[in-house]
Parts: C-alpha cells; sequence; structure tokens
C-alpha cells in the first residue's frame, strides 16, 4: 500500500503547515470550512476513505464504524483521547486507531495551572469587573478577596504524564500533592513530586483543598465525581477540570456551587460540549474556557507531525508508533 492508491479525509480544518505537508504527501480531502461534519458526511467518508483523520469532536460509534467500507484500515485520531472512537468496535473489524500522546502534556499542565490560580485568587473575576467598566476606587484591604493556594492540599485524580506535570508544577508554587491513580506510581516518582497517594478517592476527596481532575475519559470514569462523591468535598475546596467534563456530574457540580457546598471551578471542558451548563456560565465563582488546554500553535503542529508519521508508518506496512489498544483505555 502506497500514499498515491489510498485516500485520506480529514475532517477538520488543521493548521496550514500540516495541511501542506499532507498535500504533498497523500491524495488528501480536506475540510477548508472547520464546521464539524455531520454523521453523513462522516459516513460518507469513511465508505470512501482509507485513512480517516477525526478529532475529539467527532464520534466514531459502533454504528458509524458499521457503517465503514472495507477499504477503510486506519483512524488517525487527531487528539491524545480516543473516547471518541469504539476501539473495540475497530479492532474487530480490523481498523488500526492511532493518537497524538505526550504532545499536549506541557500545554495542558500549564492551562491546569493558570486555573488552579485563577479560580482561588479571583482572577477572571476581577478583570471582567475593569473591562465591563466598572468604577473602581482603587486598592482597598477588603475587596476581592480570594484565598492563597501556598500551602493547600492538592488533590490529582489521574497521575499519569499530565498529572505529573501539574504536580510539578504544583509543587514549586508551595502546594502539598496528594495524588489518587488506577496504580500507584514507581517510589522515585512520588519522592521527585513529594506526593502521597490515597488509594480511597472517597477520603482524598474529603482532606483535599484543591482538586485537578488529569484522568482519561473511560467507562470506568464516567461521572467519577458523582453527586455524593462532591458531596464529600469540603465547602473551601476549588475543583479544575481539563481532561473530559464526562468525568464531573456537571449538573452536580453547577448546583453544589451555586449553594456555597464547593468554593468554586475552573473548568476547561464539559459534560456536553461545546453546551454548558447555564448555571455555571452565570456564576462569578466559575471560570469557564472553550477548551483551551491544547490550544499552542506548537503543540497542534507538533499533533499534526504525530498524525503524519503514523500515516506513514502504516503505508509503509509497519506498526504506527502511536497504535492505540482496546484494553489501554
Amino acid at each position: 500500500m502506497t500514499a498515491q492508491n489510498v485516500k485520506v479525509v480529514v475532517t477538520r480544518k488543521l493548521p496550514e503547515l500540516v495541511e501542506a505537508r499532507m498535500r504533498e504527501l497523500f491524495d488528501v480531502t480536506l475540510n477548508a470550512s472547520d464546521a464539524p461534519m455531520t454523521r453523513d458526511q462522516l459516513a460518507a467518508a469513511m465508505r470512501t476513505a482509507t485513512v480517516l483523520v477525526p478529532t475529539v469532536t467527532d464520534r466514531i460509534d459502533k454504528a458509524l464504524l458499521s457503517m465503514a467500507g472495507p477499504q477503510l484500515k486506519l483512524i488517525a485520531n487527531y487528539g491524545t483521547g480516543v473516547d471518541n472512537i469504539d476501539l473495540e468496535t475497530a479492532r474487530n473489524r480490523g481498523i488500526i486507531v492511532t493518537n497524538t500522546p505526550g504532545i499536549l502534556t506541557e500545554d495542558t499542565a500549564d492551562m491546569t495551572m493558570a486555573l488552579i490560580l485563577s479560580v482561588p485568587r479571583r482572577l477572571v473575576e476581577g478583570a471582567d469587573y475593569l473591562q465591563d467598566g466598572k468604577q473602581w476606587h482603587g486598592w482597598s484591604p477588603t475587596w476581592m478577596l480570594g484565598h492563597r493556594i501556598w500551602g493547600k492540599k492538592l488533590g490529582i485524580i489521574g497521575m499519569g504524564r499530565i498529572g505529573r506535570a501539574v504536580a510539578r508544577r504544583a509543587k514549586a508554587f508551595g502546594l502539598s500533592i496528594n495524588y489518587h491513580n488506577r496504580r500507584r506510581v514507581p517510589a522515585a516518582v512520588e519522592a521527585e513530586l513529594g506526593a502521597t497517594y490515597w488509594e480511597s478517592l472517597d477520603q482524598m476527596l474529603a482532606h483535599m483543598d484543591i482538586i485537578s481532575v488529569n484522568c482519561p475519559h473511560t467507562p470506568a470514569t464516567f461521572h467519577l465525581l458523582s453527586a455524593r462523591r462532591l458531596k464529600l468535598l469540603k465547602p473551601t475546596a476549588y475543583i479544575v477540570n481539563t481532561a473530559r467534563g464526562e468525568v464531573i456530574d456537571e449538573n452536580a457540580l453547577s448546583r453544589m456551587v451555586e449553594a456555597g457546598e464547593v468554593a468554586g471551578a475552573g473548568l476547561d471542558v464539559f459534560e456536553n460540549e461545546p453546551a454548558i451548563n447555564p448555571k455555571l456560565l452565570r456564576n462569578p465563582k466559575v471560570v469557564v474556557l472553550p477548551h483551551l488546554g491544547s490550544a499552542t500553535i506548537e503543540g497542534r503542529l507538533d499533533m499534526g507531525e504525530k498524525v503524519i508519521i503514523n500515516i506513514r508508518t502504516f503505508l509503509d506496512g509497519h506498526n504506527p508508533p502511536d497504535r492505540v489498544h482496546a484494553a489501554m483505555f
């Protein structure tokens, strides 16, 4: 199989440099408008493409995969998370799935740390006050008071690449590092980060000042922070989520922030994205961002390069370096 006799379909507009490189290497159909493909358009693409390049916004489920033509052999996901793809069905149909791991670690960790700082210190609330043209009378010893983060306890849910990168940043800011993970990380990593492992997520939640969600979305992590678990938090605690919105029961969180049962939240992802619970949008204790965790020029270019490497390796008859197996998630 060579680049000359396969068709590559890209579902969203990618950075210009990435698209130019794809045009050089492949028979590629690009999405000039950047409008997300409809389900019918995705099905049509999968009936003709040998390689599909979707993004996290494209839901490649069992029903859609059943409509794919026999020539579809590779889904080269433009993104790290693959919860948008039914991996088991893809495997059963002989379709290889790849992703772009490792690229977004530092960018997402930066955004996580930005939210950890923004919510307790009321940065967005303060900026909005000035930008809305409200009259500011100058410095006051009692106005717009937030909370310091130095010395507070940070509980990280998911101690993979991003969780560890968040821990390194948070440690530098004087936070006490705690974590819950499917498996305890090596002792050397714990020592480097000064991290305390909590086998029980419930117990960790009850003792933390700030919770950072950094785990993938899988069937096992859907609503991992359920209404019951959210009620374990101290009313002075903050929640930051730069992973996947589905990990948190968004309705329960919005009610609890509104009732003062949680101090606030910093959210870059949402359960029904792009829809956002109106209560979260209206609440000054919540900082909401439009999924910017990985939105750097460098990161997007690096993602594109990984996609291209995976496609080229596959076309050369080799196992792509970033092949995803259903058991991994």
